[in-house]
């Protein structure tokens, strides 16, 4: 997958800096041991991630009906069914690692939705944004892909959009010097993303001018909103870089459309790892709303770019470009 960077290489999505990164994250989360449970004790209380992964499950098992009984639907309901089997996949083994007792009753919320798969993914999402406010970092970042990944299957039928949350991200005043960090980086693949959209306006015919007035304005409010909340904790929010370089030059429509699917995924990839270097909740619930914007964006971009997967299951966790 191409990332965007900077020609200074100050940005924050330097590829080795988010790897370090990303490193440094897996070696800060305490490993779950035999003596660590003897030391701190047993939580014995129902994991809540149990319910999403069930959920998962059968909601992979509806789409998969629906793709053999529907044969104008099998696609999309395929793509559906990969999604959610990749959920279950990662939430199980999440949740068989810390390994809770099971609850009898109630163990997952409503699959079906009266058969609506959309209405099924779209309660899903829901559900796992929910979550967030409660949930450790490590967990916080798997449950917003999660998500993201539900609002971006979303976008191949008719499902509604999720609200956006009315925050006062100046009403934060201090940050954690990680959290301020996470921020600073994803702060640099909207400056990031706000450039590569307004370059491919040269290569792009009319019948992207929709799409890419509505990602440039989105990539303008989320880099505002970044600055300001940094602003209010007291830090100096990074500048934008003159210009960016692209693994892979615009040249033509097709590699004008890869190069906003990579913005897009930075973007998912920078707003995840806020939400896995911050425990206050205005910041985590601001972090997963960009990124379900920025992943539900990128399904269109990564259609016209023909990559695929078409849906990545769990935006910003995973490699989203081919």
């Amino acid at each position: 997958m191409q990332h965007v960077t900077s020609r200074s290489g100050r940005s924050g999505l330097d590829r080795r800096s988010f790897l370090r990164a990303v490193a440094f994250t897996a070696l800060a989360v305490p490993a779950t041991t035999g003596l660590t449970a003897c030391t701190s004790g047993y939580d014995d209380a129902p994991d809540p991630l149990r319910p999403l992964w069930l959920q998962a499950e059968e909601q992979a098992k509806l789409a998969r009906q629906l793709a053999t009984e529907s044969p104008e639907l099998r696609d999309a309901a395929s793509v559906v069914a990969d999604v959610r089997a990749a959920h279950a996949k990662a939430l199980r083994a999440e949740v068989e690692r810390l390994n809770r007792p099971v609850p009898e009753e109630g163990a997952a919320p409503e699959a079906d939705q009266g058969g609506d798969v959309w209405a099924s993914l779209a309660q899903a999402r829901d559900d796992a944004l929910g979550l967030l406010p409660g949930l450790p970092r490590h967990r916080a970042g798997l449950v917003g892909s999660v998500a993201a990944g539900c609002a971006a299957a979303l976008e191949l039928g008719q499902g509604p959009a999720p609200d956006e949350p009315s925050l006062d991200v100046t009403s934060v005043t201090e940050l954690e010097d990680d959290t301020a960090e996470a921020l600073q980086r994803a702060l640099g693949a909207e400056h990031a993303a706000v450039w590569v959209y307004s370059l491919v306006r040269a290569f792009l015919d009319a019948d992207y001018d929709g799409g890419i007035a509505r990602g440039e304005r989105a990539h303008l409010e989320r880099r505002d909103e970044c600055e300001r909340l940094l602003t209010s904790a007291g830090r100096t929010p990074r500048p934008a870089e003159p210009a960016y370089v692209l693994a892979d030059p615009v040249t033509d429509a097709a590699s004008a459309a890869r190069a906003v699917a990579t913005a897009e995924a930075d973007a998912a990839t920078g707003w995840h790892g806020v939400l896995e270097r911050t425990d206050e909740k205005t910041v985590r619930t601001f972090a997963a709303h960009c990124l379900v914007s920025a992943a539900t964006r990128g399904v269109h971009w990564r259609e016209a770019a023909e990559l695929r997967p078409l849906v990545p299951p769990l935006p910003g966790r995973e490699t989203t470009a081919d």
